[in-house]
């Protein structure tokens, strides 16, 4: 048996194909163009394999996941310029007869992560996964579920309160503008500094600012749902910046609630290279397969 994933993310597509045992056979990068042409190009990588039962998605939104609405597998008010409302697993639909799971980017992440935890005997009942890049979201799995009911979280607009050295920063979110996303997405480096957030050294107190940021997510998200771990995955997080965030959060966590280790609670991906959607996409699609 043979499963499909789709990584979609708003500069390129990554297209694989793997085994029950979540092992990738074959895998593209597709740039993301138009929808028509992305799409198109997903489908033609994907019918190169008779066997393949289902294929899992996991895309940049916001998206609609009601199986009630009649948009359900859209793309819908997405500020990516030409994918909103975007029939995405509808023109899968037509290409092929086969089960197609359908989640948000984080989503996908995150019950990755959730999956490896038993692979790697590290079993856990629940997570929170955040995604810090180009922008900000995470996803929450309870007993191999999903949080949210009337659409999928966005936790990346949190608001937070703000450090005393970044009061005068206005953030780049076009919708909240201070929110999390619009303080510690990749480009905030470049509002800040000037400079790409790798050509800016961890010395720089920028990073002091992100951290606590981050470390207010990672508050939050622990006195919100009480998850056996938080993991922080994307290009702008590294295994030194989370010391930075670990730090913080005991600050503000003040010995509250019982974490355990917060090197062990607060960690990076089990997947290498950010490969965390794609585990999760594996898994879901077999889901799909066998239900």
């Amino acid at each position: 048996m043979l499963l499909g994933s789709i990584e979609a993310g708003g500069t390129k597509f990554v297209c694989a194909v793997g085994n029950v045992n979540y092992q990738v056979k074959d895998s593209i990068q597709i740039p993301t163009t138009t929808p028509e042409e992305t799409l198109q190009k997903c489908i033609a990588f994907f019918k190169k394999f008779a066997n393949l039962k289902a294929i899992g998605v996991a895309s940049f939104g916001p998206i609609e996941i009601r199986r009630s609405s009649p948009k359900y597998g859209y793309i819908t008010n997405t500020p990516k310029k030409g994918w909103q409302d975007v029939d995405f697993v509808g023109t899968l639909k037509q290409a092929f007869n086969i089960p197609i799971a359908w989640t948000t980017d984080v989503n996908g992440s995150a019950y990755g992560e959730y999956v490896l935890s038993t692979l790697f005997n590290k079993r856990i009942h629940s997570l929170v996964y955040y995604t810090i890049g180009t922008g900000v979201g995470a996803g929450c799995v309870i007993d191999g579920k999903f949080v949210g009911e009337l659409g999928h979280p966005e936790m990346g607009h949190i608001r937070l309160k703000r450090h005393h050295d970044d009061l005068d920063f206005n953030g780049i979110c076009p919708f909240h503008g201070d929110c999390l996303e619009g303080l510690v997405s990749g480009p905030t480096f470049e509002a800040r500094t000037g400079k790409k957030g790798k050509d800016v050294p961890l010395t720089d107190h920028v990073w002091d600012i992100m951290a606590y940021y981050v470390a207010q997510a990672a508050l939050d998200s622990t006195l919100m749902f009480r998850p056996g771990q938080i993991v922080f995955g994307g290009g702008v997080v590294s295994e030194k910046f989370l010391k930075k965030v670990r730090t913080e959060f005991k600050k503000l966590l003040n010995n509250y609630v019982d974490v355990g280790d917060v090197d062990e609670y607060i960690t990076m991906p089990l997947a290498e290279n950010n490969g965390s959607a794609t585990i999760g996409d594996f898994a879901l699609a077999l889901q799909a397969a066998t239900e």
